[in-house]
Order: C-alpha cells, then sequence, then structure tokens
C-alpha cells in the first residue's frame, strides 16, 4: 500500500483528501503546518508528498526544498491557490514534481498522483536499469543515458524529459498541451513555440544524424515517435 503525506493547514480539505485516497486504498498521514510536514516528509518514510503552499510556520516552498535535500526522488504535488504562472514556475523550481490549483476535482488529484507515482516506480532503484527503446535508440532510466547506434547522445535535462516522454508513448500521437503539461506542467499557452524549440533541439540531436527519423509531425494533430 502506497504511503502519501498530506501537508494541508486547511482541516476540511486534508480531511477530505485523506478519505478520498483511503477509498482509493493509499494509507496517509496528514500534518497542517510547515514545520510539521517537514520533519514528518524526513523522519518517515513516504512514497509521495501532497504539500501545500500557504502553510503556518513554513511556507511550502522552504518545505519542499529542504525535503529535495535529502529526499531528492520523493515525488512532491504543489496544492494551491495561487494559479498565475508565476506561482507555478516558482512551485516546480523549488523542485515541485506537479502542481495542482484550488479548487480541483479530486479525481484530477487523483489522476496526478498516479502519474507521479509511475514515474516514481520507474526511477526506483529496483527498476533503475529499466531501459526505453524504439529503433536503435535507447533511453537508460537509471543512468539517464541515451544512446543512438551505440553513440552517446547529450541531453539537457528538460530534452530528456522531452525523449522520456515520446518513448513512453511511442506510437502514439501527442498534442502540443499534453507535452506542455506534463513536461513543462504549465497550462498551454497557444502564443509560446517553446514545444516546437525544444522539439529543433531534439531533433537535432536524435534524428539529424540518422537515416531513419524518429520523430514526426502531424499536421493539426502533434507528433509521434515511430519508425517511418
Amino acid at each position: 500500500m502506497k504511503k502519501i503525506l498530506i501537508v494541508e493547514d486547511d482541516r476540511r480539505i486534508a480531511q477530505n483528501i485523506f478519505r478520498g485516497l483511503a477509498a482509493e486504498n493509499f494509507e496517509a498521514e496528514i500534518a497542517y503546518d510547515g514545520i510539521t510536514g517537514k520533519q514528518v516528509a524526513l523522519e518517515k518514510k513516504f512514497d509521495l508528498v501532497l504539500l501545500d503552499v500557504n502553510l503556518p510556520g513554513m511556507k511550502g516552498y522552504d518545505v519542499c526544498q529542504q525535503i529535495r535535500i535529502y529526499k531528492p526522488s520523493l515525488p512532491i504535488i504543489m496544492l494551491t491557490a495561487f494559479g498565475e504562472i508565476e506561482d507555478r514556475v516558482e512551485g516546480l523550481n523549488s523542485g515541485a514534481d506537479d502542481y495542482i490549483v484550488k479548487p480541483f476535482d479530486f479525481r484530477e488529484l487523483l489522476a496526478r498522483i498516479n502519474a507521479a507515482l509511475r514515474v516514481s516506480d520507474l526511477l526506483n532503484p529496483e527498476t533503475s536499469d529499466k531501459i526505453l527503446r524504439i529503433a536503435d535508440l535507447e533511453m537508460n532510466l537509471g543512468t539517464k543515458q541515451v544512446k543512438r547506434a551505440g553513440n552517446v547522445i547529450d541531453l539537457t535535462a528538460k530534452e530528456f524529459a522531452l525523449l522520456e516522454y515520446f518513448l513512453l508513448h511511442r506510437g502514439r500521437v501527442v498534442s502540443k498541451m499534453d507535452l506542455a503539461e506534463h513536461v513543462w506542467h504549465l497550462n498551454f499557452d497557444p502564443g509560446t513555440n517553446v514545444v516546437e524549440v525544444y522539439i529543433n533541439y531534439l531533433r537535432k540531436k536524435v534524428d539529424r544524424d540518422f537515416a531513419t527519423k524518429l520523430i514526426h509531425t502531424r499536421p493539426g494533430m502533434g507528433y509521434i515517435m515511430k519508425e517511418e
């Protein structure tokens, strides 16, 4: 049974989440302030932390940074009433894996929890040699190394995350909205070209020097990773 720490000072919200998680067969524990939340997170074993931003005693951003120092692989989802892009970016830069804005539907929170746990399980030391492959391209999730035709490809952290998402969804069309939400964890802004820019970076590294192209554009739909 997965164990989740809820750090939330609003007792009604905390109890509602607690009951919802129990109904989904999770074990949960609640801390109602930042200092207690940090201590409990560091002293006990949890599979994931749900962390409010505006906490008494110690702000959620600071709690997140402290947890990251000692438990860098522990998934953290931030809960907050602040929905501006700047607030989301600050939360993610403090070390959070995901960010959900209040009020939220518990079904969405549950989906995000399950997604974060799937990624965590993939990166668990017991499965640290997990290899994702397509054609002659392979990604080692344990060593964070990418190779194509035996040649090591150097990627930035965001390029690695983008390629990992493609590999996990190989053979399926993924939209720019999918990529923005799951790789950048931000609501999609039709006016930004950040997805296209990073797709171009990735293509230069994994496709340009090889006869078989793997990343393909589907006009009006998005992108797909497949052999063609």
